[in-house]
């Protein structure tokens, strides 16, 4: 074993100030850029080339870096393409020592683990925002083994990593592929060139209504739907939560099928209006009070062509348009998603779309079924090599 302290030279960064950034120079990278396992980088923001006080926290090719306030123990590793780039307060760089013989690309995978993750945020203080601190880090043991070791462990992680990333990036694409063919089909719905007639929701919706307000959690109750199971398109049954409901909540609140859900409250407005058709699982499915039901007028609207348009850009758009802030609270009511205006192309031009969707589905499941194996795989091998 032995501390990162004595392998690694572990940097502070540099409070720099936001009025003083410019248009190009001297990338700084903050704690929003830290990510787990990447540096994201769609919002630049950078400090003059002559900064002498960026020059005193220039970043090297592959520091590693640590966010340390918030989602701590995150880490990244700085590749060429962010250079020049300095370190902001809050973030720490781990430099490997001259002469120590400690491969770049096992530290890494050992930063990464879920379990130093956890280290991190167990042994960081503060109730709202969690801070950690580098005195800590510098006395954090890691295992040592041979270089020749290092290296094998490195390389298998490194290719169930790269195999990761490729599944996610074909399911990416497919995504893709659906809103090419959405746009093909209808155009875009902003501009509405193909000149559909249009209609607001609440000409469409035959009727709709807010889940249970009410919780728990029984091993042997029946699925009710939160938020966090409603995604943009979607709902996530991999780990559904179960309540005894009586026989007046399942008549009332039971899903039927091509019911549209929307989020109905969150404390982030990008949360807001996240929708989803359900479509029946095998099994009675239930909704909370967070969740808003619909159901539209099936002659007119494909739940599937539906899902794509109002989980796009145009559809998200208006949905913003609806969204109330009350108490730190972000809503949308039932009126808000009537007021919503929806394209109404040829239910025969929907319901082929709705086909290509469904054909498309299957290739992303196959992908996704691909994707959890690599993942669990993954988790398996770091709990095996470093706990």
């Amino acid at each position: 074993m032995a501390k990162l302290g004595e392998v690694c030279d572990i940097l502070n960064g540099f409070a720099f100030k936001s009025e003083q950034y410019v248009e190009d120079g001297i990338r700084i990278i903050r704690i929003a850029n830290v990510q787990k396992g990447y540096i994201e980088d769609s919002a630049p923001v950078f400090y003059p080339i002559d900064s002498k006080d960026a020059k005193k926290y220039i970043l090297e090719e592959d520091d590693m870096l640590m966010s340390l306030t918030g989602n701590v123990g995150r880490v990244a590793r700085l590749s060429k393409e962010f250079l020049p780039a300095a370190l902001n307060q809050r973030v720490a760089c781990l430099r490997i020592k001259d002469g120590v013989a400690l491969d770049k690309a096992f530290l890494f995978n050992l930063l990464n683990s879920d379990y130093f993750e956890q280290q991190c945020i167990a042994a960081s203080k503060g109730v709202a925002q969690k801070n950690m601190s580098t005195e800590w880090l510098k006395e954090y043991e890691i295992p040592i083994f041979s270089m020749g070791q290092q290296k094998a462990i490195a390389s298998v992680l490194d290719k169930v990593t790269k195999l990761i990333a490729l599944r996610k990036e074909q399911l990416s694409n497919l995504d893709e592929l659906v809103k090419s063919r959405f746009i093909e089909l209808f155009g875009d719905p902003i501009i509405n060139p193909k000149s559909w007639e249009t209609a607001p929701l609440s000409a469409l919706i035959l009727n709709a209504n807010n889940g249970m307000a009410r919780r728990g959690k029984d091993t042997d109750g029946s699925i009710v739907l939160r938020l966090v199971e409603l995604q943009n398109g979607f709902i996530d049954y991999s780990a559904p939560n179960r309540i005894s409901l009586n026989e007046t909540e399942k008549k009332r609140y039971e899903l039927v099928n091509n019911d549209f859900l929307f989020a109905r409250v969150n404390g982030n407005p990008d949360y807001v209006g996240r929708c989803a058709v359900f479509k029946g699982i095998g099994e009675p499915v239930f909704h909370n009070d967070h969740i808003i039901r619909v159901h539209f007028d099936e002659t007119k609207l494909n739940g599937c062509f539906t899902s794509v348009l109002l989980n796009s850009d145009y559809g998200k758009r208006q949905m913003r348009e609806q969204i109330k802030t009350s108490a730190g609270q972000y809503t949308i009511s039932q009126d808000g998603i009537g007021a919503i205006m929806a394209i109404l192309p040829p239910m025969e031009l929907q319901n082929q779309f709705a086909a290509f969707v469904e054909q498309t589905d299957k290739s992303k499941l196959a992908v996704l079924a691909s994707l959890e194996k690599l993942e669990t795989l993954k988790k398996s091998l770091m709990q095996q090599y470093f706990g």
